[in-house]
């Protein structure tokens, strides 16, 4: 089929980003330091890129026959992409329940927020720390609270043992510290 007789949908699902799914009915709960991050990207978006990019597709649509000018093509589909990607994010924001974890003060149960180090059955230590879904990096020890893991150590306390069903097998977590500070 030609692609003259297809339409890309403007209206596809903001949510596409897999590890951006949040579990029907709970609230987006975010830190401080997240929401500033989608906040910047927002701002960046909307008042930097975009404005750039209308008047790029501006002057290419100025050229003459948009049907094979590159530029305008590009920058169509580029329009498209950044709104979705605004939209995806103000509905974010509107949905977030920031929460900050250096509020807490002293408590050795792990909630939202929480820095936990746990010890594995091989003796590894590792630390993990518990944030919105928006803002997990494995690589950088940030878990997502609905992630497997966060949900295995959630509502535990220092010095329980937490069992992590994972593909490979289970595995015994020991929990050795639980903070809660500022996250940045």
């Amino acid at each position: 089929m030609s692609k003259a007789f297809t339409r890309e949908s403007d209206t596809e699902d903001d949510e596409s980003e897999p590890s951006a799914q949040l579990p029907v009915g709970v609230k987006n709960y975010i830190t401080p330091n997240g929401y500033r991050k989608l906040k910047e990207e927002l701002d960046h978006l909307w008042k930097v890129e975009r404005p750039a990019l209308v008047k790029t597709i501006t002057w290419a649509a100025s050229n003459g026959d948009r049907s094979e000018n590159g530029d305008y093509i590009y920058g169509k589909k580029r329009l498209r992409e950044i709104d979705r990607r605004v939209r995806f994010l103000r509905k974010r924001m509107e949905l977030a329940e920031v929460v900050d974890p250096a509020q807490r003060g002293e408590c050795d149960q792990v909630f939202f927020g929480a820095t936990v180090m746990v010890c594995d059955d091989n003796g590894c230590e590792s630390i993990y720390s518990i944030v919105g879904v928006d803002e997990a990096d494995v690589g950088s020890g940030l878990i997502s609270w609905v992630s497997p893991l966060a949900r295995t150590l959630l509502k535990l306390r220092e010095g329980e043992v937490a069992t992590l069903r994972t593909p490979v097998g289970v595995q015994e977590l020991e929990i050795l510290s639980v903070r809660y500070r500022e996250l940045g």
